[in-house]
């Protein structure tokens, strides 16, 4: 055999082993709930993890977030109107949040809990001194 078809069934049978030893009682499992490519325009950003908790019949205005990301539903129902339509996610569902306008309302008689991963651009820390002024009459 080739030393290319030698590494082949290395490969394919390590594939398998860790495919069996996953499987295994006891073993985490994982699964894939998105994944989606992402361009960043700068590699200075920061990525936030936020618990968000909507109190039941809340509704944000229209508004925009920094940074686009996944968000992931822990609790209740949450309702997102934005450029692509209206849909309502359940607990487990994961959407992409675009950075575009968007409305997010509470759809359950319950709270609802959202995790909003978002990746954002870093803000350049001030230099200097800060002044504030008082407001002239």
């Amino acid at each position: 055999m080739s030393i290319q078809t030698n590494l082949s069934l290395f490969f394919l049978l390590t594939v398998l082993t860790a495919g069996t030893l996953q499987a295994e009682e006891g073993s985490p499992s994982q699964q894939v709930l998105m994944a989606k490519p992402l361009i960043l325009a700068d590699n200075r950003i920061i990525v936030r993890v936020i618990r968000v908790e909507f109190p039941p019949g809340f509704k944000t205005p229209r508004h925009i977030h920094e940074g686009p990301g996944p968000r992931y539903v822990l609790a209740g129902k949450i309702k997102i109107a934005d450029k692509d339509g209206v849909r309502v996610y359940s607990p487990g569902e994961v959407f992409w949040e675009t950075g575009e306008p968007m409305i997010a309302e509470n759809a359950a008689d319950a709270s609802a809990v959202l995790l909003i991963f978002e990746v954002a651009p870093q803000k350049p820390l001030m230099q200097g001194k800060v002044v504030i002024k008082p407001k002239e009459e």
